[in-house]
């Protein structure tokens, strides 16, 4: 029986139309699948099943995802990312839970990344705390001032006073979460082209279940952002929130909702 597939062209022209053709009649594709971004069973007999293509710098991985997830689409990703994600398949990945930042440097700032999720209205929203570990001042630019709250209130964050109700969907940005990791952020490529990655982590970051459900329930995910010094490493989701609100409440937060894996 023919595979519910849908195969994009930017993944056909990766793969080439013979394998794409393959894919599409069921000879190279599973019946049954983990889902790459939810991590639940799916089946590519009984429902849209997109194909995912991840390209690192020698090797690539085709997986699997249920449509409603994740878009077919080719990610690129570094050599060490993709060949985590392998073991991580495998059983084998490193398990490090929401409470731990990972860190990067995106163009010479660090930044410190959290997940946890977040109450507001009576609601888990699924989030991402940013905080860089030393001030970030504005390219092209010396001197000991802090523009990080600034320059992200020019790509479209909003400043929050108190975190009594979702910010808005920032259009252009996501949050890219595949194979059941946070893979990276994403900002608007220029002059429209592909989006870029404004955050991407060395090694792809284990969320929780709660984490990961909430982001697929609400297709989106809360970017929470604060100078350096604002938050602080919290172990607990408790702990966390209250930075958040003080942080709010001395003007030193910013934030928005962006779509998950709004390729």
């Amino acid at each position: 029986m023919p595979r519910m597939l849908d195969v994009s062209d930017a993944v056909r022209a990766e793969i080439g139309d013979e394998e794409a053709d393959r894919l599409l009649a069921g000879e190279n594709a599973p019946g049954s699948y983990d889902c790459t971004s939810c991590r639940t069973p799916g089946d590519s007999e009984q429902e849209r099943t997109s194909t995912v293509l991840f390209v690192g710098d020698e090797t690539a991985v085709l997986a699997f995802a249920h449509a409603s997830c994740l878009p077919s689409q080719v990610v690129q990703v570094t050599e060490e990312q993709l060949q985590g994600a392998v073991r991580s398949i495998g059983g084998t990945g490193s398990d490090m839970t929401g409470g731990g930042p990972q860190q990067t440097v995106p163009e010479q700032a660090v930044l410190g990344v959290t997940s946890g999720l977040v109450l507001i209205d009576g609601e888990l929203h699924p989030a991402l705390v940013v905080e860089p570990t030393s001030p970030i001042v504005r390219p092209g630019t010396t001197g000991a001032g802090d523009d990080f709250l600034p320059l992200l209130a020019e790509q479209g964050f909003t400043p929050v006073a108190e975190l009594a109700s979702v910010p808005p969907v920032l259009h252009g940005w996501s949050v890219l979460l595949a194979m059941g990791q946070l893979h990276a952020v994403l900002q608007p490529g220029s002059s429209g082209g592909q989006p870029v990655a404004w955050w991407q982590a060395h090694q792809p970051l284990q969320v929780t279940d709660g984490w990961r459900a909430a982001a697929n329930k609400h297709q989106q995910v809360l970017m929470f952002a604060a100078p350096v010094g604002s938050i602080g490493r919290q172990p607990r989701e408790d702990l966390l929130r209250d930075a958040l609100d003080k942080a709010a409440a001395n003007g030193r937060l910013v934030a928005a909702a962006l779509p998950l894996a709004g390729t």
